[in-house]
């Protein structure tokens, strides 16, 4: 398993699934939500209202339609509570259940963005932490030809990402 890191459009990936950080009704919305519906087309909602939405923390998949992508796994992250609602677990779960969702379909090579950092506002070092932790410990029996890509928006996020993959050992 190899764990990428890039600043660049999530949408502009060709892995076998980018994930999406939903809303719990999964029908689109701001931020990367808005973008990924955008790029995949009107397809993507038509399928996401089939789904009757996600709970925090859980994972649903959907084709990728106009994306180079072949799939979107949608998760839904905490809204930042100060802590004491739960946030650490739910935000973990967000990337081990779409790990989960990779590993039934076969997958092998998936693309997260920073899921709960926005508008969410998860304090972005530990958020970072969490997902980097929760990848290696998710992913130690993938094998070697398992990717996951953490895709940052900006440079801060980029080199947040840097430093965290670098202070973790994998």
């Amino acid at each position: 398993m190899s764990i990428k890191i890039l600043k660049g459009d999530i949408t502009k990936l060709k892995v076998d699934a980018i994930v999406n950080p939903a809303q719990n009704s999964l029908l689109g919305g701001g931020g990367v939500d808005g973008v990924i519906h955008h790029a995949a087309g009107p397809d993507l909602l038509t399928e996401c209202r089939t789904l009757n939405g996600c709970w925090t923390g859980h994972a649903k998949i959907t084709k990728g339609y106009r994306l180079p992508a072949k799939y979107v796994i949608h998760t839904v992250g905490p809204v930042w509570r100060g802590g004491t609602q739960y946030e650490p677990k739910l935000l973990a779960n967000c990337y081990r259940n779409s790990l989960c969702v990779a590993k039934v379909m076969g997958l092998k090579s998936i693309a997260f963005p920073p899921i709960s950092m926005g508008i969410y506002a998860y304090p972005k070092e530990p958020a970072a932490e969490i997902a980097v932790r929760t990848i290696i410990e998710e992913t130690k029996d993938a094998g070697e030809d398992f990717e996951v890509w953490l895709v940052a928006f900006d440079d801060e996020t980029e080199a947040l990402y840097n430093r965290t993959v670098q202070n973790i050992a994998i």
